[in-house]
């Protein structure tokens, strides 16, 4: 096998693994070590820097179907990111407002004074 085929080769084994990686680390495959979904955003944004940093250092120095291949893996990882990211914000959004229900759940039913309904000057109560 010639050289340059050879560092074709191991140029998408090298992307394809922090792409791989990326999508563990974002929950989208299942760990095969442990069998599990496991989420950590941190490490998946450093696995698309790591691919990014890539890009712009082998910028003109890559054949067109790995360029065309980064540039491929790169968008897909991005877009999963930010759907991922989005995800999250949505879910705290929605445990604000529950939370939020909640607590006013709990305070409904009492006046300002934190007084029970029907409790109050002149009931029960002398002056």
């Amino acid at each position: 096998m010639e050289e340059k085929d050879r560092n074709s080769q191991l140029f998408f084994s090298l992307v394809a693994m922090f792409q791989t990686a990326a999508m563990q680390q974002m929950g989208k495959l299942i760990n095969p070590v442990t069998g599990k979904i496991e989420r950590d955003l941190e490490q998946a944004r450093f696995s698309i820097d790591i691919l990014g940093m890539l890009q712009e250092k082998t910028k003109g120095n890559l054949t067109d179907e790995e360029r065309r291949f980064l540039d491929h893996v790169l968008f897909e990882l991005r877009l999963n990111y930010v759907d991922e990211v989005e995800k999250d914000k949505k879910k705290e959004k929605k445990e604000d407002v529950e939370s939020t229900s909640k607590a006013e759940a709990d305070t409904e039913g009492k006046d300002m004074g934190g007084k029970e309904p029907g409790e109050g000057p002149g009931k029960g109560a002398s002056p």
